[in-house]
């Protein structure tokens, strides 16, 4: 444990993507500073990261990465001549290499703090009054108080129990034990079609599990762009997953080595044995004894914590920022950004977070990105909108590779031509919308794309010809009156 200072000027409770990147800008900026985490990996040792690391998105994507590459010799490679006998999968290995990745990363923040001279303290923390902690070490020794200048609240997120499918890990299980499983279920169902649903059942549906997602909502991913999530459905429907809409769970319990799952929809009520349920629907910001009742930190009825435009609580000196705060999406690039602007402005800097080019992303096989407004919402506020959109399908890249699901959309005002939304479903989805969102944050416009030059052949010129689709007649595509090919006599 770190010899503890007297008053620290900032400590950051919670060492996932927005406490660790504060707590590292705020040392940069000449703050001393303190990070308390509580979290343990598998073995029960401590581990930076959070959940964002150990049990979310990179954790997935690595799993993620694996099960594409099996799919992909299994189905893809006979397409480009290529043949591969005894074919085999241990996910085992899988998991292995999964928690290599995770260590190496949890360590480099470790090396970070290091660097930068950050107290780091593996205990769980308390806020009981303004500028003050209460710390509980996780080793069992003795609670001790913590002062500081600023506090800033990072405590992240965590999954959704569910009262009538109660989690063992070992049956039924949450999305963590989703990413240790060390055997591939035969017949495996999700509760809840949402994006972590979806990321976990392309892991598994690409290994070789049946997989049924029970989705409570009659509409299939409502957040992106309709048309996108129209696509998608059908998509992932075709590769085998078994999405079945307005399925509400009942009942869910183990009966021997099986999991009995009950649920109704409009047809009636049903019956589902499968060998494993994974539960995820949803999280909870994590604010559950987070503030002593005399502390007076006011939180929603949900447990976000109220903030204002700077990330400000209603306690001096304290800030609350990621998955507990009420500004923006549960999503890690959010409080990464929130964690620099708190830290920046403590410093006496004055930057700005533009939650309104904050790109969201699906990492599912083909992946969904998103930036900006979707085409329902515009119309519902009745603005006057232009579409262009194009198919990876007609791209010579998207093509050479096999990769040709999926679209760019772009929607832009029909007046001013300013970009108001880009939305994409396919291949590297999470890497292309990148380019939405810096033409976004520079105001572009369609014509701003349609006159970039891009270079041919990339899956970035779906980009080029989606905003080349707002000009008539497109280089790439033929008139409508055009006449058919002749044909000769012996066709």
């Amino acid at each position: 444990m770190p010899k503890i200072s007297p008053t620290y000027d900032v400590i950051v409770i919670g060492a996932g993507p927005a406490g660790y990147s504060s707590a590292i800008r705020c040392a940069q900026l000449g703050l001393k500073t303190a990070c308390v985490d509580n979290w343990r990996n598998k073995k029960g040792q401590r581990i930076l990261g959070g959940s964002h690391l150990n049990s979310g998105c990179v954790a997935s994507i690595t799993l993620l990465e694996s099960a594409r590459l099996y799919h992909s010799v299994n189905h893809e490679l006979k397409k480009h001549g290529i043949h591969v006998d005894t074919i085999s999968v241990d996910i085992a290995a899988m998991i292995q290499r999964k928690d290599a990745i995770i260590d190496a990363l949890g360590h480099k923040i470790t090396d970070l703090f290091n660097q930068y001279k950050i107290d780091s303290f593996h205990a769980t923390a308390k806020l009981v009054k303004p500028r003050q902690l209460h710390l509980t070490p996780i080793d069992g020794s003795e609670p001790y108080r913590l002062d500081g200048k600023h506090i800033i609240l990072a405590t992240g997120s965590s999954p959704i129990p569910l009262p009538y499918a109660k989690v063992d890990n070992e049956f039924i299980v949450d999305s963590f034990a989703a990413l240790n499983m060390t055997t591939l279920p035969k017949k495996l169902a999700i509760i809840g079609a949402g994006a972590i649903g979806l990321e976990l059942a392309s892991i598994w549906n690409r290994l070789g599990a049946e997989t049924i997602l029970l989705e409570a909502q009659e509409s299939f991913l409502p957040l992106p762009d309709q048309q996108i999530s129209r696509e998608a459905y059908r998509i992932y429907s075709q590769q085998g997953m078994d999405l079945r809409l307005g399925a509400r769970v009942t009942a869910a319990k183990k009966t021997g080595k099986k999991v009995v799952v009950e649920y109704q929809d409009q047809e009636g009520s049903h019956t589902l044995r499968v060998d494993r349920l994974i539960v995820a629907s949803g999280r909870k910001p994590n604010t559950e004894n987070l503030a002593a009742p005399e502390a007076n930190l006011l939180l929603d009825e949900n447990g976000y914590v109220h903030v204002d435009e700077n990330c400000r609580t209603n306690l001096p000196g304290v800030y609350a920022i990621g998955d507990i705060s009420l500004l923006g999406p549960m999503l890690a690039h959010k409080g990464i950004e929130e964690g620099v602007f708190v830290a920046e402005q403590i410093a006496g800097q004055h930057t700005a977070i533009h939650y309104d080019t904050l790109p969201s992303v699906i990492y599912t096989h083909p992946e969904i990105a998103w930036v900006g407004q979707t085409e329902q919402a515009l119309r519902a506020m009745g603005e006057p909108i232009k579409i262009g959109i194009f198919p990876f399908s007609g791209t010579a890249r998207a093509q050479a590779s096999g990769r040709t699901q999926g679209m760019v959309k772009i929607i832009a005002h029909a007046d001013s031509d300013a970009l108001l939304g880009v939305h994409i479903i396919g291949s590297k989805a999470s890497e292309l919308i990148a380019e939405a969102v810096l033409a976004m944050e520079f105001s572009a416009s369609s014509e701003d794309l349609a006159r970039t030059i891009h270079a041919h052949p990339t899956r970035s010129e779906a980009f080029h010809e989606a905003a080349l689709t707002f000009k008539k007649p497109m280089p790439h595509v033929p008139p409508s009156d055009a006449a058919p090919p002749k044909t000769s006599k012996t066709d």
